[in-house]
């Protein structure tokens, strides 16, 4: 059976995002191949609620967001995301923050935070799963340096 991963990247080629910079998740699914199956855009309410959060952080209006996720609707910002790909195994971005984090947990999604290319974390990551899925160590068969 297969799953699916969600990737924060602003090339397609880089993981190079962070959770909260995110306008378009890229999806992979990882059946015998990985492969890029579509793309989720951010709706307009949730990148107007971040560009809101990151004014808030630059000017310091007071409302005390200060890109935690309080106030100028952060947390509704995370939880429209997390909605977003709530049917991916994991999600991939340079950066997840805390607020993010606790919400992915509730839904039992794997959060990684790397800054690599796509291709590299999707080997590692899904040579991660093969294993774990297969109940076999994550050492076997690894030499020693």
């Amino acid at each position: 059976m297969g799953y699916k991963i969600a990737v924060g990247s602003s090339d397609g080629v880089n993981v190079d995002l962070k959770f909260g910079e995110v306008t378009r998740f890229l999806i992979y699914e990882v059946t015998d191949e990985i492969r890029l199956t579509e793309e989720r855009i951010v709706t307009a309410d949730v990148a107007d609620q971040t560009q809101k959060q990151e004014a808030c952080k630059d000017t310091g209006c007071g409302n005390g967001c200060s890109g935690n996720g309080s106030g100028c609707s952060g947390s509704s910002d995370v939880l429209s995301k997390v909605s977003l790909i709530e049917d991916c195994r994991c999600v991939v971005c340079k950066k997840i923050g805390f607020q993010a984090q606790k919400q992915f947990e509730k839904k039992a999604i794997s959060v990684f935070d790397v800054e690599c290319g796509i291709e590299d974390a999707l080997e590692k990551i899904t040579f991660y799963y093969n294993k774990i899925d297969k109940h076999e160590s994550l050492y076997a068969g690894r030499k020693e340096k």
